[in-house]
């Protein structure tokens, strides 16, 4: 059994992974590590505080990773140490979900490059914040979820869907297909 790790930085939203998480720790019953730049702990856009389980040195030694989740947050600058993970994930053909404004590190290391993605960060957007813009626009398509070989990618008001894109892909429904529906079902009836 694999590890799922979750990369946490300052301000991250953890509202877009909470579900996602939920239910690949306690129905696909694997490992759940966060990821960050050091121990410190971050706090996240909802104000809690999570600190790290380990670092992104630590990680790029572990030998059991099956993916890692980005959750959205500000655009921000990216250290190396970052860009090396997720090149080597890349490499392996490991799972790289992000959503909302995750996607932007996936970008500024070139895995967008030659992959399809959605983002919730507009050119507008980006020309506001007066930033280099991440993302390869060519291969931006305009879905809720977009998932292309290995990678996902999702807005952020489509964190259900990003979350059951992430099951399906992890197999975490697997023989429970009924339970699966049932769940999304339950969580989109209003």
């Amino acid at each position: 059994m694999g590890n799922i790790l979750c990369f946490i930085s300052e301000d991250f939203a953890d509202f877009e992974i909470t579900l996602a998480f939920h239910k690949i720790k306690n129905v696909g019953n694997k490992e759940v590590l966060t990821v960050g730049y050091s121990h410190e702990p971050v706090v996240s856009e909802s104000g809690l505080c999570y600190k790290p389980h380990i670092t992104l040195g630590e990680a790029m030694s572990l030998q059991d990773v099956e993916g890692l989740i980005i959750p959205g947050g500000p655009i921000r600058d990216q250290r190396e140490e970052l860009t090396a993970f997720l090149l080597k994930l890349d490499r392996e053909q490991k799972l790289l979900a992000a959503i909302c404004n995750g996607p932007q590190y996936l970008g500024r290391a070139g895995i967008l490059n030659k992959t399809q993605f959605t983002t919730s960060c507009s050119i507008e957007r980006i020309r506001d914040l007066g930033v280099a813009d991440p993302f390869p626009r060519d291969n931006y398509i305009h879905r809720r979820v977009v998932r292309d070989g290995h990678v996902i990618t999702a807005q952020g008001r489509a964190f259900v869907d990003f979350s059951f894109a992430v099951f399906d892909y992890l197999g975490i429904y697997e023989g429970q297909k009924e339970e699966r529906d049932q769940l999304y079902k339950d969580i989109m009836d209003r």
